[in-house]
């Protein structure tokens, strides 16, 4: 129970650093509007996987060159949030587009779309 709550708080840490180094730190244009949508911490706090999703790229291929970017970019970012706390290790960081944001997004729409037609259909039914 405690190492659940351990890497769920070295994540939300990681979460809220990297978002805010990213923000202020990273200069490189080809970032773009990155936003952390989750980060998921390994057992022994060696390895962390930072998932993101970028402003106006709808797919990882277009995302692509924010997430070369990112990952050329995570030796320095590690580093400073390396700074920011005190712990034994800082986990090394392994940036990954998440597309989960999208397919909500097309789930929403396919959803809301049946639910039009199941209206249209019963409306026309008590006509």
């Amino acid at each position: 129970m405690s190492d659940f709550s351990r890497t769920q708080r070295v994540a939300d840490f990681l979460k809220k650093e990297l978002g805010s180094l990213i923000q202020f730190q990273i200069r490189d244009p080809r970032v773009g509007m990155v936003s952390i949508t989750d980060v998921e911490v390994s057992r022994d706090l060696s390895h962390a996987r930072v998932f993101v999703t970028v402003m106006g790229k709808d797919t990882e291929e277009e995302a692509k060159e924010s997430l070369k970017v990112l990952n050329r970019a995570a030796g320095f970012l590690r580093s400073k949030v390396a700074k920011s706390h005190n712990a034994r290790t800082t986990p090394a960081l392994k940036f990954v587009y998440d597309s989960s944001v999208r397919r909500g997004e097309y789930m929403s729409r396919l959803i809301d779309n049946a639910v039009a037609k199941d209206r249209q259909r019963s409306k026309d039914d008590s006509e």
